[in-house]
């Protein structure tokens, strides 16, 4: 049997709106040249973080369980927008950037690799949808 979420936002005034996802409030809003008054991300932006954090959890997991130790990992997605509306993301770029010493390149791909294609939910649904593409960076550190 399939697992149901269910998420309701409700409207607070003029372009704001309220969220709870799990147990977490989060305030949306549009810019104040939209009638906004920019008290929140807007929602599409939150498709770049949904999968950074997705992807991001993954490969911090599969990372300890190889036993690999990194001082810091920052997942940026870029998102290239379509010129004509309703405006949607047709491509996401995402730049994987590791800290650390000594780290295996292999193991990094490993991880990333596992994460885009077999574990990461987010990837799944957007890779029907959009190009996904990513990269792998590595900041040594002494």
């Amino acid at each position: 049997m399939a697992h149901k979420e269910s998420i309701t936002t409700k409207w607070i005034n003029n372009m704001a709106f309220e969220t709870e996802v799990n147990g977490h409030k989060i305030l949306l809003d549009a810019t104040p040249e939209v009638g906004g008054e920019n008290k929140g991300p807007r929602p599409k932006a939150l498709m770049l973080s949904a999968l950074g954090g997705c992807t991001g959890m993954d490969v911090i997991s599969i990372l300890k369980k190889m036993r690999v130790e990194v001082n810091n990992l920052s997942v940026t997605v870029e998102g290239d927008l379509t010129e004509e509306q309703p405006k949607y993301y047709y491509k996401m770029h995402v730049i994987y950037e590791f800290t650390g010493r000594d780290l295996p390149l292999d193991k990094l791909q490993k991880a990333v690799s596992l994460s885009e294609e077999r574990y990461c939910g987010v990837s799944a649904l957007y890779k029907k949808a959009i190009e996904l593409t990513s990269e792998i960076k590595i900041i040594d550190s002494e």
